[in-house]
């Protein structure tokens, strides 16, 4: 490992930077030990209690763990926790109406349907279409069912979203779906009350659809159809 010493502020942040550098260059590899806390501060020329802090950080994260009386090393593989810096981001940079991050929303979606259209397979497919019929079964109850209808809808964009066959995106989906929570539970409950259910459920068969066409002609205003009373945008 060539690690450059540390020469200006922000001292913990560039060891971060240095670490990234190595293992985006290929000198640090998933599985890889790192060295001690003290030879890292001779190396980067900083104190140890810099190195210690960017360290604590880099485990957070996710890149490295500490493994009792062996030492630290590079994780292998993706790490949960690699995500939450990024939801945090995320919910202090949002826009107060709410519009960045339906954008998000929309961009998440439609890239998870185009991979289910390359991915999935038939029984996937019968799957989906059991979500769909659930969801209409649901619809159906009225009023005094939308905690079952809202659970209905979510079953069916996870349903998508596995079919892609990709943990990371999955992954990246959940957190958007976490965060559009409260949005996405008032409108199904706008939609149900105010008697459009018919109009919730053919928003979905509509994705249906186009997942099962694999033509993407029409997929972002299918999806931001989905959206209904939310803000809207270009």
């Amino acid at each position: 490992m060539g690690f450059k010493q540390i020469k200006s502020e922000s001292v913990v942040q560039q060891i971060i930077d240095a670490f990234t550098e190595e293992i985006t260059n290929g000198e640090l590899r998933p599985g890889d030990k790192i060295p001690t806390e003290s030879e890292l501060a001779e190396k980067f020329g900083v104190g140890r209690n810099s190195v210690r802090e960017a360290v604590k950080i880099l485990v957070y994260m996710g890149v490295l763990e500490i493994r009792r009386a062996e030492g630290t090393f590079v994780c292998e593989g993706f790490q949960e926790c690699m995500i939450d810096p990024m939801v945090f981001g995320i919910i202090l940079d949002n826009s107060k109406d709410g519009t960045n991050l339906i954008e998000l929303r929309e961009v998440m979606e439609a890239g998870v349907i185009q991979l289910a259209m390359k991915n999935a397979d038939e029984q996937e497919f019968k799957d989906l279409a059991r979500k769909l019929n659930l969801l209409r079964t649901e619809i159906d109850f009225g009023i005094e069912n939308i905690e079952n209808i809202f659970e209905a809808d979510n079953e069916f964009h996870s349903q998508i979203s596995r079919m892609g066959h990709n943990p990371l995106v999955t992954k990246l989906e959940d957190v958007v779906r976490v965060l559009t929570y409260a949005m996405r539970y008032q409108t199904v409950k706008n939609m149900i009350e105010t008697g459009r259910g018919d109009e919730l459920f053919e928003a979905h068969a509509e994705l249906m659809k186009i997942l099962q066409s694999k033509n993407t002609t029409g997929l972002n205003e299918a999806v931001r159809k989905t959206y209904f009373d939310q803000v809207s945008h270009n």
